[in-house]
Formats: structure tokens, sequence, C-alpha cells
């Protein structure tokens, strides 16, 4: 009997404690990690140690579920197995739910839009804003002429691998990744119908977007741009300069200015359609799908002269004749000089 009642006496005690760690435990690693009601995304780089990541998870975390994902990295030894990424954490995802997570690097994939920028150091620096590659690292791959080279491009074409489009990426991929996959849709882009249309121009997928990357300078307006690709074709076929104003600002490197005057056309640069006759070296901007479409689907015309109308609605006088072209020019002129646009 004795021995009953001392067991007993040991018994609720142990059991009180086993409750007690039971509890700590639940609140441990058991409950919501986040105290937030929404979804959280935290970004480790490679350079994050284990408290470093602590700190970014702080504050959507509570103390209690903190101190177990301490445990389990402590116990896992995560500081050996950290892994970059983008990961997102969920209401209602317990502590070993993240540490899970991030241990295993199941990161989130993001959507990353290519934007159409007129340079690869604009390029860079806006794709840096999304990924966890520097913007240096960036620029240096897109205007090595080996890198580009390893791709199938040069560094004038390597503009031409972009379709702007949105795209599910993982934030911690390399530039060499980033550069394959642009290359796999780009060539997804480029089908057989396409490709096709370019031949029956007489065009490579290369010149159809240097061509379209003027014709995106040239005008806004989409509904116009195919009478736009119709004006400058005729001008390739028959061998006359294209004298596209805008590759005279990409030549200067002043996307600023909002008028080209006659001194500006004698700007050195194979880049400058006035001096040099044919397709520039490479697109002066990433050139969009609508530009590239204009091309394709191109307006069948015996136009060749082109100037900005002079309401200013972002469309444009065409005419065959150089006489025409002069009159709807000097309209064009006259309006500046109204407005004093320099």
């Amino acid at each position: 009997m004795m021995n009953l009642k001392k067991a007993k006496y040991y018994l609720i005690p142990a059991l009180l404690c086993l409750a007690g760690i039971v509890v700590i435990g639940y609140y441990y690693f058991f409950t919501s990690f986040s105290v937030l009601k929404e979804k959280t995304y935290i970004y480790i780089d490679d350079d994050d140690t284990v408290d470093s990541v602590f700190a970014k998870l702080r504050p959507c975390a509570s103390e209690s579920t903190m101190a177990g994902l301490s445990t389990l990295a402590r116990h896992y030894d995560y500081a050996e197995h950290i892994r970059s990424g983008r990961y997102a954490v969920e209401p209602g995802m317990n502590t070993i739910d993240v540490f899970r997570m991030l241990r295993n690097g199941r990161q989130e994939p993001m959507m990353l839009t290519i934007p159409e920028c007129r340079t690869m150091e604009q390029m860079a620096g806006r794709l840096a804003i999304k990924l966890m590659i520097d913007s240096t690292t960036i620029a240096e791959a897109l205007t090595s002429q080996p890198f580009c080279q390893s791709l199938g491009y040069d560094t004038c074409t390597i503009g031409c691998i972009f379709v702007p489009n949105t795209y599910e990426v993982y934030w911690n991929t390399s530039i060499e990744k980033l550069m394959d996959r642009m290359g796999r849709e780009h060539d997804n882009f480029w089908n057989d119908e396409r490709r096709q249309k370019a031949k029956a121009a007489g065009m490579t997928p290369n010149e159809v977007c240097t061509l379209a990357s003027i014709i995106d300078e040239e005008t806004a307006n989409n509904a116009e741009k195919p009478a736009v690709a119709g004006m400058y074709l005729n001008r390739l076929n028959i061998g006359m300069p294209l004298q596209a104003d805008p590759t005279v600002k990409f030549a200067m490197k002043n996307f600023a200015l909002r008028r080209i005057y006659k001194a500006y056309l004698e700007t050195e640069s194979p880049y400058n359609t006035y001096r040099y006759a044919g397709l520039p070296p490479g697109p002066i901007k990433i050139a969009s799908i609508k530009g590239i479409e204009a091309v394709l689907n191109h307006e069948h015309h015996n136009y060749l002269y082109m100037c900005a109308k002079e309401d200013f609605s972002g469309t444009h006088n065409f005419a065959v004749t150089y006489q025409e072209h002069l009159r709807n020019a000097d309209r064009y002129a006259k309006a500046l000089n109204q407005r004093g646009i320099k």
C-alpha cells in the first residue's frame, strides 16, 4: 500500500510536468508562427546568417514561435543549410512548417515583368529591383561579348532575346539561368508562323525586333504601327536611309530630346540612320510585342515619308512624295515653334 501511495505521489507531478511540456511545445511548435493576418515574404540572401534570417522573421513572429524556431535551428544545424530565396510565411503555418520550408528551400516563385528598356544598363537596374542579382552583375553580363555570344547574340543584338511579358521565376535565380529562360521564351514566341512572316518580309527575327524598336519609339499608337512599319520597309526595299529620329536620340544617348535639329543628324554612330542606310546594328529598345506584330503584319502602301501631326495627337501624316512631306514637316515645325518646344 505504501509503495502505491509513493507511486501516486510521484506520478501526479510527473503528469503535470509532462502536461506543461506538451503545452509549451504546442505554443512553441504548433501554433501559427506568424502573428499577422496576411502572407509575409521573407527574402534570404546568399550572405545571410542564422541571426540575420531570424531578424527578418522576427517582425511577423511571436516570442514563443521564434523560440521554437531557434530550438529547431540548433537541433538540425540550420546554420549549415541556409538556402537563399523568397519564402512565403502564410497565416496558419506553424513553426515546424516554416522551418521545413526554409531548410528545404521551398521558396515561392514570383512574377517578373520584362520592361521595355532602351539600354542594357537600364534593363539591369530594373531587373535588380525585382531579383536577388545586383545590377552590376546583370549589366556586366549583358554588355559582355563572350556572354552574349554564348547565347547566340552579340552586345548589339542581345536585346532581341527579351520578349516583354510577365514570367514566373525564382527571386534568387542566377543571371545564367535567367538568360537561359529568356532564350526559351524567345524561341517559344518565334514560332513557325512568325518566322515565316519575317522571312516573307525579307528579315530575320533580330531584324524584325530592331525595326520594331524604332517603330515603338516613333509612335505609341498601336493602331498606327503597321502603317509606320510599311513605310520603313518601303525604304529598306529601295535602299533609302530610314532617317528615323529615334535612332539619333539613341546615338546621342539623349532620350529627353523633343526636337531633332539638323546638327544632330551628323552624330557619328552606326545607329544614326540619317548617316547610314539599312537597319542599325541592333534594337534601340526592347521591342514590344505590338511593335513586332506590326512589322510582321505591316500595311502595304506606297508611303515613303512620315511626319508627326501638328495637333500633337501622337499620330503621323504620311506622304508618297518628298514635296508633300516638306509641307507636312513645315506645319509641324510651326506648331513646335508656337509652343516654344526646343
